[in-house]
């Protein structure tokens, strides 16, 4: 019988990951003070029937509560709002988020697109939930998605923003 392979270390395990471009999101939801969101790019679509898309979602975050338990909004993010995901990640930034009036579901006034979900089933994912939200209603709009890998952020075309292009 083949000896176990030992896990790879957690952080071997995100140093790898940061080689895989994502999109970059805002998932946001309702509490008791307001309006909150939490940038994350452990994002995908799942299926078209029934629509269905998935979060990944750390128990220890603040927001894993109200994900699992209540309706969210996936805010996928224009190359012009790297200041927005920063914002939401709790590090340094210039933004003020705006939040589209009468949205159902607290969501930004402008991102590239959004997916607003009800929680459909929730999955063990170690440290993580796998959240499976039904899409309930969505949107979008023209622009250039705002990327992220290598622990940087990018965008999907070239331009004289500053914004470092890796397509």
């Amino acid at each position: 019988m083949p000896e176990a392979l030992a896990p790879p270390s957690p952080g071997a395990l995100r140093a790898c990951m940061s080689r895989f471009a994502t999109g970059v999101t805002v998932v946001s939801y309702s509490t008791d003070s307001g309006p909150r969101g939490a940038t994350m790019n452990s994002f995908t679509s799942v299926s078209a029937e029934p629509p269905l898309v998935l979060v990944s979602v750390a128990r220890r975050a603040r927001c894993h509560d109200q994900l699992t338990d209540g309706p969210f909004c996936v805010n996928i993010l224009g190359a012009e709002q790297e200041q927005l995901a920063r914002l939401f990640a709790g590090a340094q930034s210039t933004a003020e988020p705006r939040w589209a009036e009468g949205a159902r579901v607290p969501r930004l006034a402008d991102p590239l697109a959004w997916v607003e979900c009800e929680p459909w089933r929730t999955y063990d994912g170690g440290d993580h939930t796998l959240v499976l939200g039904r899409v309930t209603d969505l949107g979008h709009r023209d622009g250039d998605a705002l990327t992220y890998a290598w622990s940087r952020f990018a965008s999907t075309t070239e331009s004289t923003d500053g914004i470092e292009h890796l397509f």
